[in-house]
Order: structure tokens, then C-alpha cells, then sequence
């Protein structure tokens, strides 16, 4: 079994959550990301096709993080 494991992507959870329409708030969670940005949903999408091809035919019991760095820090 594998599991993707998003961090803070662009999605309408984190508008309900206040941070994507709050510019302030926004700019502190994008600082905390190496990449400098928040995640795109397609991004995560991408993921989760590329664990379910036979490209990813020997991957198992992977967390994949798909959060631009977030945890690396």
C-alpha cells in the first residue's frame, strides 16, 4: 500500500480555513515552503497517476510527501 500525503494545496479547504484570502496569512504559510508557493490540486493529481502506473510497479509502502518541501525544512 502506498499513501499520498499533500501539504497545503491551493483547494477550497484551505479558503474555508481563511488562508487563500488572507494575504498576510497566505505569505506565512508560502514562506514556510522551500519552493515558495502553495501546491496546485493537479500537482497531488499527478501523484497519485504516476503511483498508479506501472511506472511505480516496485513502489510499496510509500508515503509520497507531495508538499514542495514543506517537511523537509
Amino acid at each position: 500500500m502506498n499513501a499520498i500525503c499533500p501539504g497545503f494545496i491551493e483547494t477550497p479547504m484551505l479558503d474555508h480555513a481563511g488562508i487563500l484570502g488572507n494575504p498576510a496569512l497566505r505569505e506565512q504559510i508560502v514562506a514556510l515552503h522551500p519552493v515558495n508557493r502553495l501546491g496546485k490540486p493537479e500537482e497531488v493529481a499527478a501523484a497519485v497517476l504516476w503511483l498508479c502506473s506501472d511506472a511505480a510497479s516496485f513502489v510499496t509502502g510509500h508515503a509520497m510527501l507531495v508538499d514542495g518541501g514543506y517537511t523537509a525544512r
